[in-house]
């Protein structure tokens, strides 16, 4: 009992931390703001992370950690486990305060500034057909089957593909829902009410397959790079991994810097090109401002590196924290209740399986490790944005592989309305 750590703290520290937060929690004397949202969310998050990891069916197949992070946070909130000041507060700090946005934005200008700069040109350029073909496999059989089933085939790719392939809720759902109204004539919120148990459910299959897969390339180490997208014998195109040649303080100060500033680059880029009629989300002009960065050598190799350095950081310490926040603001344990009818069940998994499938196979074909792609461009485009992005990657344990899974979520989601507003009044 000794030798137990969790959040770092001998046992007993953490037995008297949890101590003070619960007691806090019931006399309704716990810190609000950033200070007690921030304390319950990096204690419970790790308690509920090492669970996970230990507990022998779900570390194994579930996502471990992360997958009992999310539902555990969920089912605090909806049973009112902890009070509501307390599940408010979090949801606060997740959303408005912007912790989020903040760890992604350590997340992708890290790993991508981290990046070997051949890899990152090599795969981009062949990254696009991967989501291409998760796309076309997962609509065409969730109709499929949709039919079989008694659906008509319209229904099923647009009340329950498209959405599950749209890039989450506010990025995804909420604007699709938006894009329906002008074709359908319905109420947005009607139509939303539809496409949410989709997101959500589909969202919960994407984590699970995430550590499914995980464990598949532990199996067959054939069909996974084990964090590694491109499949080559060229040493130069293989991660870097080199240690940083300094790890001061105030390269940790340098780090924030970068990745704070690199996000308000995209938000302002966002802005203007907003008001030219185009609605892209900030993170998709992030990643396309920090990838240019990186393939034109514009940011110093320190800077680079104190980058790199803060997101090893963010990643290892505070993401089951973020795990727990999403849980617990993101994750409506009613709506994920209320949807489990066999059919949507079934048909909901077969839309992210063929997700799974068309990156698999076509992530194959444009040189890339067969479950990395599957991952990236299958399992984060059916997941639930940026949330679910850090959720599959942690069931996976391919962390380094976020770039890629932003683009499937900001680019690939934005790919997915254009879809919508093209299909729908087709179909319907």
């Amino acid at each position: 009992m000794s030798k137990i750590k969790i959040a770092g703290l001998d046992l007993k520290w953490f037995i008297i931390i949890s101590a003070v937060i619960i007691a806090g929690c019931a006399l309704g004397a716990f810190p609000a703001g950033m200070v007690g949202a921030f304390l319950f969310l990096m204690v419970f998050g790790e308690l509920l992370n090492l669970i996970g990891n230990v507990t022998p069916f779900v570390k194994t197949y579930l996502g471990g950690g992360a997958i009992v992070c999310i539902f555990g946070g969920a089912a605090l909130v909806y049973w009112h486990i902890v009070p509501d000041t307390v599940a408010e507060n979090c949801s606060t700090f997740m959303k408005s305060a912007g912790f989020l946005d903040f760890y992604i934005a350590a997340l992708i200008t890290g790993s991508i500034l981290g990046m070997n700069r051949k890899l990152l040109i090599r795969a981009a350029i062949r990254y696009l057909p991967c989501i291409v073909g998760a796309v076309a496999c997962a609509l065409g059989m969730v109709a499929l089957f949709g039919h079989l089933f008694g659906f008509s085939s319209g229904e099923s790719i647009a009340y329950i593909g498209i959405p599950i392939m749209g890039g989450g809720m506010g990025a995804g759902a909420v604007p699709i829902s938006k894009v329906f109204e002008t074709a359908l004539g319905i109420d947005a919120e009607t139509i939303l009410s539809r496409l949410v148990p989709a997101v959500a459910l589909g969202n919960a299959f994407a984590i699970v397959f995430g550590g499914l897969l995980n464990r598949l390339g532990q199996t067959v180490p054939s069909l996974s790079g084990n964090g590694q997208l491109v499949m080559s014998k060229d040493d130069s195109l293989k991660a870097e991994n080199t240690e940083p040649k300094n790890t001061g303080i105030d390269c940790f100060a340098r780090g924030v810097i970068i990745a704070t500033g690199f996000y308000a680059l995209g938000s302002l880029i966002a802005a203007l090109i907003k008001r030219l009629g185009l609605d892209i989300h900030p993170y998709a002009w992030m990643i396309i401002s920090v990838a240019l960065a990186k393939c034109l050598n514009l940011v110093p190799e320190e800077y680079e590196e104190n980058a790199a350095l803060w997101y090893t950081f963010v990643s290892k310490n505070w993401t089951a924290a973020l795990m727990l926040g999403i849980g617990m603001a993101y994750t409506d344990m009613g709506q994920i209740i209320e949807a489990f009818s066999p059919t949507y069940v079934v048909l909901v998994l077969i839309t992210v399986l063929g997700a799974v499938i068309g990156a698999g196979l076509i992530g194959r074909l444009m040189g890339f490790y067969p479950i990395e792609a599957a991952i990236t461009a299958g399992l984060c485009m059916a997941n639930m944005g940026g949330t679910g992005d850090v959720a599959v990657l942690m069931a996976s344990n391919r962390m380094e592989l976020m770039p890629f899974a932003q683009i499937s979520s900001r680019l690939g989601g934005a790919l997915i309305i254009l879809l919508a507003s093209i299909l729908v009044p087709l179909f319907f």
